[in-house]
């Protein structure tokens, strides 16, 4: 037992870790998938900053074909030209140089970075050289930007419910606010740096990204969650396979335990019996001889009852025991099988029987006696010094009711079960084998018949069997 505990402990240790192992799995896969879909929004706003360069790009241009169509030229204060470049010079220093519309020019160097790749960091820096010179004439259109960002997002498989895109300074102060945005809580923002001279940045709020990231994961979260379901049942299932095997092992063993006194006691008293007829001088006192003879033969006849359930419960369980059903007078018969029983004289025992003359049932004649006198036992056995039985019934059911000491009610659901023995607590006089009520049950069912149980602690029980399962 104990190393049955120690077995099942650690396979229970075992799913616990491997659980845990697979949460931990899945927890850092989130995280892991969760760090590139963030690295695709950054590099789709940075594509869309791109595009709305080029777009802004196009205004600016017709912009400048408009105003040189005008005939009052001098009067225009827009930019007339202005010119960015970038490129890398022999000391592997990226150089941007922009000339402003008033012909100042502004160069910057910084050395490329070994951890990202020379063309994003030539287009990050054109970039840059664009928005210098071009926020300060063009203005922002966010309903453009929104647009071109869903599309950049769309072409990485994203596709959120909710985006829009601000201006806003390294404060987080709006520069130029969306109308679709209104303050709502709990939306994922992405911040991408456009000017770094004057801390100027796109700040994109959209829907969570987690219920991307899950969509992504769906599969392999299905996939574990069956194989943990499936290795969790399989283990529950031979735990309770094995448990029970256990319980059957520990109940047949008691089975025989009490089984060998149950058969060792009537064959000592028989024994004993037919000794004293042999040994001692009883001729001249019939009254002995009598009284030794019917000891031996109701002992006999206790070993054929117990013989004769072993092998009813060996044929029902092979299947091949068969019934010889015959029309039965019901209240002569319980009147034999109560007559025999009033005569066991190991206590004070009362038996009425209350069924209505000519009620008429068809069942097997032995072994409805061995039902009866099964549960006519049992109502004796699980009694005080005195016990008190009444035996109804009708051409519907027959009921055996009895004063004894009752049954706790957690035991009623297994009372019919085959071993199962309900506890006394210190009540050693009370013997059985746990199969008497089985084969009531094996039996009753095998006519088609049913049973029923209830009972009160301290004040007694009742079994009711149903001639008919429609009945119940």
């Amino acid at each position: 037992m104990k190393r049955f505990k120690t077995i099942s402990t650690t396979f229970i240790v075992v799913i616990a870790v491997i659980f845990s192992c697979n949460v931990y799995y899945l927890i850092s896969l989130y995280n892991s998938i969760r760090t590139d879909v963030e690295r695709d929004v950054m590099t789709a706003l940075a594509d869309a900053d791109i595009d709305d360069l080029m777009y802004r790009a196009g205004r600016a241009q017709a912009l400048a074909s408009n105003v040189q169509m005008q005939e009052d030229i001098e009067e225009y204060n827009a930019p007339r030209k202005a010119e960015a470049s970038t490129y890398k010079d022999e000391n592997g220093q990226l150089i941007s140089v922009r000339t402003e519309a008033d012909g100042t020019v502004i160069e910057e160097r910084a050395m490329l970075s070994e951890n990202s790749s020379y063309s994003n960091q030539m287009v990050d820096a054109m970039s840059r050289q664009f928005h210098a010179i071009m926020d300060k004439y063009i203005p922002y259109d966010m309903e453009v930007m929104d647009s071109v960002l869903y599309n950049q997002l769309s072409n990485r498989f994203i596709y959120p419910d909710f985006l829009c895109v601000e201006v806003v300074n390294s404060n987080d102060s709006v520069i130029c606010g969306n109308p679709k945005f209104n303050g709502e809580s709990g939306l994922d923002s992405f911040s991408f740096n456009i000017n770094p001279d004057e801390g100027i940045y796109y700040k994109a709020y959209m829907t969570p990204l987690t219920r991307h990231i899950l969509s992504q994961m769906f599969g392999i979260i299905i996939t574990v969650f069956l194989l943990m379901v499936a290795f969790s049942l399989a283990f529950w299932y031979l735990f309770r396979t094995v448990s029970r095997l256990r319980t059957i092992e520990e109940m047949k063993d008691d089975f025989v335990s009490n089984m060998t006194h149950e058969l060792k006691t009537p064959i000592a008293i028989a024994y004993s019996a037919n000794d004293a007829l042999l040994n001692y001088d009883i001729t001249n006192d019939p009254d002995k001889k009598t009284k030794y003879l019917t000891i031996a033969n109701k002992q006999l006849k206790r070993l054929g009852e117990l013989v004769e359930n072993i092998l009813a419960m060996s044929m029902e369980r092979r299947k091949t025991m068969k019934l010889r059903p015959e029309d039965i007078q019901l209240r002569e018969f319980a009147e034999e099988i109560a007559a025999a029983q009033r005569m066991r004289g190991d206590k004070d025992i009362t038996i009425n029987v209350n069924i209505p003359e000519n009620t008429t049932i068809e069942a097997d004649r032995a072994h409805l006696a061995n039902v009866l006198n099964n549960l006519i036992d049992n109502a004796i056995k699980y009694s005080r010094d005195s016990v008190e039985i009444t035996v109804t019934g009708d051409s519907h059911d027959l009921s055996v009711r009895d004063n004894g000491i009752g049954i706790p009610s957690k035991s009623i659901p297994y009372l019919f079960n085959k071993f199962y023995r309900v506890p006394h607590g210190n009540r050693q006089d009370v013997r059985g084998y746990g199969i008497g009520l089985y084969y009531v049950k094996s039996i009753l069912d095998k006519m088609g018949w049913d049973i029923e149980a209830k009972s009160t602690e301290g004040e007694g029980s009742v079994f009711t069997i149903k001639f008919s399962k429609d009945e119940q």
